[in-house]
């Protein structure tokens, strides 16, 4: 039977800065911290619970509703996501010699990417909070997630784009009923013309400049652990621009520990790719410091030239033994459409990073032909067929 909505009870408690530990409460509207300038992170009580239960909930994202800052449930915004395909790349494997590689599929997701799974959680919580309009930065498809879950709350949206990003995602936004606007440059260009609409009242959505998108993506960290079995990978990679599903997989597999879900004894060594054409992650891991600007990728995601939360990204990486690395362009193309043809699969370019970066890492004897390997496509094709032609 499912649990409903009603019944439920969230085991959140307060927000912290992901710096030095500051509460903040959960019950106002909040950005990020004012102490350090850094993400809030949401805290969860120690109360014990039962992972069976959970399992009788709905078969979405919000089957882990006790661990999600949502108090009531009337302001739920949700169009299905979550519960994605778990697929194993037999295929892929076998050309590599490996033994297990598993996929998690996210491009099934509404609007095509995991970014719904953010934005149902962040549009959610920021109804509960009041909020009417809402304004991101966006290299494509957080601005299609954040236009359809606005549509779907009835609340206004404001899109800020590249001027470059592929024209389906410019249409798709303004199909949802979202104002455009364009901007030269990449999305941290976009991002600095926020603060003049947050002026005029809209709520600021941007990468972990908020605390609740993050608390979407951790939901792939749970449904990693079910769809498996409660037995993690050895190896998770990553195509990385913003962080945050990286971050949020990490916090959900803390959780899932703190509630004795999970063994400590075995957690995944995390791999952040990025393109050879903007990597500041890959550079800030390294220690690189003399690298020539970054540019435009066909993995338009990844085109991100400084995460918010960099820090924290890069302390998850440690933590979990880790490491980052690049790909070419040419190389995330020619695995995106390696995945398509060998196993069926609609891939996005940044799921061809991830495929590439396997491959490199690999080559590099950085993980072992025995680990247990998941590749992490962040969303569909369908909107990159002009990325896929050289």
């Amino acid at each position: 039977m499912l649990m409903s909505q009603e019944s439920h009870t969230s085991y959140i408690t307060e927000l912290i800065c992901s710096n030095c530990q500051n509460t903040f409460g959960i019950h106002q509207l909040q950005n990020f911290s004012d102490c350090c300038h850094k993400p809030l992170l949401v805290r969860t009580t120690g109360r014990p619970l039962d992972r069976n239960e959970v399992l009788l909930n709905q078969n979405s994202m919000w089957r882990y509703q006790e661990l999600l800052p949502l108090f009531d449930q009337s302001n739920r915004v949700s169009l299905g996501e979550g519960m994605t395909p778990m697929i194993r790349a037999g295929s892929i494997a076998k050309s590599l010699d490996i033994q297990i590689v598993w996929l998690k599929d996210e491009g099934t997701n509404p609007t095509g990417s995991f970014k719904a799974r953010g934005m149902s959680m962040a549009v959610s919580k920021a109804k509960e909070l009041g909020v009417d309009k809402c304004v991101v930065p966006t290299a494509g498809n957080a601005g299609v997630a954040l236009s359809a879950y606005c549509a779907k709350a009835g609340m206004d949206s404001l899109i800020l784009m590249p001027s470059h990003t592929p024209k389906i995602f410019q249409d798709e936004c303004r199909y949802y009923g979202s104002e455009v606007v364009l901007v030269d440059g990449l999305i941290d260009e976009c991002g600095m013309m926020v603060t003049q609409f947050e002026a005029n009242g809209y709520f600021n959505m941007s990468t972990l400049k908020e605390p609740y998108r993050v608390e979407g993506k951790k939901t792939m960290g749970f449904e990693i652990a079910e769809q498996l079995d409660w037995v993690l990978p050895d190896v998770i990679i990553y195509p990385t621009g913003g962080g945050t599903g990286l971050i949020g997989m990490w916090k959900a597999f803390q959780e899932m520990i703190h509630l004795g879900w999970l063994s400590p004894d075995h957690l995944p060594r995390m791999v952040v790719v990025q393109s050879s054409a903007c990597a500041p992650m890959v550079d800030f891991i390294n220690g690189n410091t003399d690298n020539a600007p970054y540019g435009e990728s066909k993995a338009n995601g990844l085109a991100v030239p400084k995460a918010f939360g960099e820090d924290l990204i890069k302390k998850i990486v440690i933590e979990s033994k880790g490491y980052a690395l690049t790909v070419t362009e040419e190389e995330l193309v020619k695995n995106a459409l390696q995945l398509a043809r060998l196993e069926g699969l609609s891939i996005s370019p940044e799921g061809g990073a991830a495929l590439a970066g396997l491959k490199k890492s690999i080559e590099q004897s950085l993980i072992s032909l025995d680990d247990s390997i998941l590749i992490i496509n962040t969303g569909g094709s369908q909107k990159y067929m002009d990325n896929f032609r050289f």
